[in-house]
């Protein structure tokens, strides 16, 4: 079992960085890929980024890839999203997300564990 808080998110300009956090609880953490999703009003649940139970293999979407940054600390048990050169299309509320698979899954359904989101707001 592993339970998912997220913080860090929060009103930005355009061009600006946030850092989004996740703690989670569990002694299993260091076994789980680990992922960002992000959903904008009226809009699906899309995939931002994973990082493997190590912390040695990172996937992004193309929509984000070179601006945001995934890591994972297993000591603390925490999973990061470092976003940078932010932009409104990234206004959303960001879920972190915990899946048992090893495979880098994208996809909603492969992520059994899920946080209570947490709002980035980017304005022009």
């Amino acid at each position: 079992q592993v339970q998912l808080v997220e913080s860090g998110g929060g009103l930005v300009q355009a061009g600006g960085s946030l850092r989004l956090s996740c703690a989670a609880s569990g002694r299993t953490f260091s076994s789980h890929t680990m992922a960002w999703f992000r959903q904008a009003p009226g809009k699906e649940r899309e995939f931002v980024a994973a990082i493997s139970s190590s912390g040695g293999r990172t996937i992004y979407a193309d929509s984000v890839k070179g601006r945001f940054t995934i890591s994972r600390d297993n000591v603390k048990n925490t999973v990061f999203l470092q976003m940078n050169s932010l932009k409104p299309e990234d206004t959303a509320v960001y879920y972190c997300a915990a899946s048992v698979l090893v495979n880098m899954p994208v996809r909603v359904f492969q992520y059994g564990y899920w946080g209570q989101g947490t709002q980035v707001t980017v304005s022009s």
